[in-house]
């Protein structure tokens, strides 16, 4: 009988330590084989935080161009559950910068958003024309928040925007960084298109 009971003992763990190679195997090979995501670079977790300046001195930003955009009336859709709705047709008109120039294509859109607390959400979908050819899409999310009457402070107005530039374009460059952008609305002369002026930087 005491035997009888070693032998299974023995075949039991035989068994065990079989199977536990075979999964070691098989998580190995699985490792292996899943795709490795790079370590994010030690700065990421370091920068700034010994120093708040020294956060501020990381956010920099490089002038990339000023448009000048033409609207069109806008179609109002009302109120929501989420604020007033309304849109604005992008009509045309032209950007240049240091390094890019060309036009803005017709066809755009801004979709407006007044919200219950007074704030402005606008999201604008369009497309730029390089004076070379090449075709950049512009989203540009933008807040604009305006003291309360009495308030001496500034408007507060701004964006961040998403540029996607063709690949192998000369414009590529576009599509590893990110942006922010300012929104200003001139004072119309009689007879003048509605436009306004977005300018966009580059977080350096």
């Amino acid at each position: 009988m005491t035997s009888r009971l070693g032998g299974f003992v023995v075949t039991i763990v035989v068994l065990l330590a079989t199977f536990g190679c075979r999964v070691g195997d098989g998580a190995l090979a699985a490792t292996r084989d899943a795709p490795q995501v790079p370590a994010p670079p030690t700065a990421v977790s370091t920068v700034g935080t010994n120093d708040r300046g020294s956060v501020d001195r990381q956010f920099k930003t490089e002038h990339i161009w000023d448009a000048r955009v033409t609207i069109a009336n806008g179609i109002v859709l009302g109120k929501s559950k989420h604020g007033w709705r309304r849109i604005v047709p992008i009509t045309g008109g032209s950007f240049e910068g240091p390094n890019i120039r060309g036009e803005v294509m017709p066809g755009g859109e801004d979709w407006q958003l007044y919200r219950p607390d007074g704030d402005t959400e606008l999201y604008a979908r369009y497309l730029l024309k390089t004076h070379d050819g090449h075709i950049i899409q512009v989203i540009n999310r933008v807040l604009m928040h305006y003291p309360p009457k009495g308030d001496k402070g500034e408007p507060y107005v701004r964006s961040v925007i998403d540029l996607e530039a063709p690949l192998g374009s000369p414009y590529e460059y576009l599509n590893h960084a990110i942006f922010f952008g300012t929104l200003a609305q001139p004072t119309l002369k009689p007879g003048e298109t509605p436009y306004v002026i977005i300018g966009v930087y580059r977080l350096l």
